[in-house]
């Protein structure tokens, strides 16, 4: 009788925790100002980056450098989806866009969708012949994947417009958007890891042959990690792109992927959790120090904007974590909705026995 009871509340807690979520993004995307809005949406999508690089890099061990290229490739699959045939007409003014695409426009839903599709396409045919390299090699690889899209991008004119890019996009992302597929990601990936599939992913980390002796498929499964990486990274491509509104192949560079890295090592190899909260820190100080990048006056000393300052501090802090925190913030730990279900139990318990 009472383990049913204890069931039945952890199971009231749970769907009041899932109202209040929903609760606090309504009145955000209601109420809150222009700006908190944007970093609140900058959260949702380098949760998504983080948790799916995790995937591949922590929770696989395969060393990826390829997320910005699968993110360009959702950006701009989405874009040419969603985009209105006039709206395209207004960008390829210089070299007009091949048919079907500049007749093709659909709901975002469902280019969002195709994006992350089209993503995990490229990703199985990057990582498949990829994928039975190790390390540094593999790392060295998918980096070259990633500054070949981008030049790829850069040369077809007739789809992609070149060097100008897509401007003036439709603004499409909001918070319901976002913070919904940055919770589709964290309860899928979190559901993979936990299940048989999860368990081989992991033995590979330790130790590949001993995990092929055992009867696990490297290849699969290894395929199966970049896969699963790569839809989610074209959806967090695609939802970036309507964010800002527009694109070109240098907003995917490999600073973008350095970017997403510092959000995994920091949160932890191996650690949903530890991702979820470095990417929140991350986005947010991303957009708190763009004073450091600007003139500013200190203790009577005019100090000029220095570019790429962020990122000196965000490498610093990186070091700081290495240091003191060899497995990242969080280490392999997480935490769920039963730990703070006990927590909050444990704590009310203490406060009665208190008084």
């Amino acid at each position: 009788m009472k383990k049913v009871k204890k069931k039945s509340n952890y199971l009231s807690f749970k769907i009041i925790a899932i109202l209040g979520v929903i609760t606090f993004i309504f009145i955000a995307q209601r109420s809150f100002d222009a700006y908190v809005i944007r970093i609140l949406n900058l959260c949702g999508i380098y949760v998504i980056l983080g948790v799916s690089l995790n995937l591949i890099n922590g929770f696989t061990g395969q060393f990826s450098l390829g997320h910005a290229g699968f993110m360009a490739i959702g950006a701009y699959v989405s874009a040419l989806l969603y985009m209105s045939p006039e709206l395209k007409e207004v960008n390829y003014f210089i070299t007009p866009i091949i048919w079907p695409l500049s007749v093709i426009q659909i709901p975002f839903v469902f280019s969002l969708i195709i994006a992350g599709l089209a993503s995990a396409g490229v990703g199985f045919l990057v990582g498949a012949p990829c994928l039975r390299l190790k390390g540094d090699y593999l790392a060295i690889v998918t980096f070259g994947f990633s500054e070949i899209i981008r030049v790829l991008f850069c040369n077809l004119q007739s789809i992609t417009n070149g060097p100008l890019g897509l401007k003036g996009l439709p603004s499409y992302t909001n918070l319901w958007w976002t913070c919904g597929a940055a919770i589709v990601t964290v309860w899928f990936v979190k559901n993979l890891i936990n299940n048989s599939y999860g368990r081989a992913l992991k033995s590979i980390r330790e130790d590949e042959v001993a995990a092929e002796a055992m009867g696990v498929n490297l290849f699969y499964h290894k395929v199966l990690s970049f896969v699963v990486g790569a839809f989610f990274a074209g959806i967090a491509g695609a939802l970036l792109g309507s964010l800002v509104m527009t694109i070109d192949p240098n907003t995917f560079s490999f600073f973008m992927t350095f970017q997403i890295i510092i959000i995994v090592i920091v949160g932890g190899l191996g650690s949903i959790t530890g991702t979820v909260i470095s990417a929140t820190i991350f986005a947010i100080l991303m957009e708190v120090l763009r004073s450091v990048e600007s003139p500013m006056r200190l203790f009577g000393l005019n100090i000029p904007g220095i570019p790429g300052m962020r990122m000196l501090i965000f490498s610093i802090l990186l070091m700081i974590v290495i240091l003191f925190f060899h497995q990242g913030l969080m280490g392999t730990k997480e935490l769920s909705w039963k730990w703070l279900y006990h927590k909050l139990i444990r704590n009310r318990k203490e406060v009665k026995e208190g008084s």
